[in-house]
């Protein structure tokens, strides 16, 4: 039931930009997997090879440190409507933060919300679907406004200090690369 592609397709493409949901999984060799569910306006499709996304302000930062250690990545996306699928990209990652050169290029591609804490550059190595027969059924309301309203209130210097006090190390206690 599942199929494999040395890159995204058209028919993909589509399917990808039509979900308001996708899942990010990293890991470092040794120590804890992290699957993380990303929302928003925060995925760009930049040609059938690459992905960027853009990555928020969160409580932790464990896809920072594991890129920084092995810079393998998956992401997923689920359909909930009533075509079933489940696409991955597995690639190879890399970092962008807000003083690397390519920065405000890349950040300009997305909405300008407040608390971007950095892009992660994805290049696709396989892209597998599979059915997703037994995905339930959902409909999709609305995008939360929490974090935009919490970065708001917060300022950008406060967000500097929320990613001191708690972006700089990871749950295994590696360094996310976050000054």
């Amino acid at each position: 039931m599942s199929e494999q592609y040395e890159c995204l397709n058209n028919k993909q493409i589509n399917f990808i930009q039509k979900q308001s949901l996708f899942f990010v999984a990293t890991a470092d060799r040794e120590g804890l997997v992290n699957v993380s569910p990303k929302g928003m306006d925060s995925l760009r499709i930049i040609d059938k090879h690459q992905l960027i996304w853009l990555n928020l302000t969160g409580s932790g930062n464990e896809t920072a440190a594991h890129i920084l250690a092995h810079d393998r990545m998956t992401l997923m996306w689920c359909s909930f409507d009533k075509q079933p699928l489940i696409l991955r990209t597995y690639g190879h990652a890399r970092v962008i933060r807000p003083d690397d050169v390519d920065w405000s290029a890349l950040r300009s591609l997305f909405p300008g919300y407040q608390g971007a804490r950095q892009l992660f550059s994805m290049a696709i190595d396989l892209v597998q679907t599979s059915c997703g027969f037994a995905m339930p059924l959902y409909d999709f309301v609305s995008e939360r406004t929490t974090l935009n309203d919490w970065a708001k209130h917060r300022g950008q210097s406060g967000i500097e200090q929320y990613w001191q006090d708690k972006n700089r190390v990871s749950l295994d206690g590696k360094k996310t690369g976050t000054s």
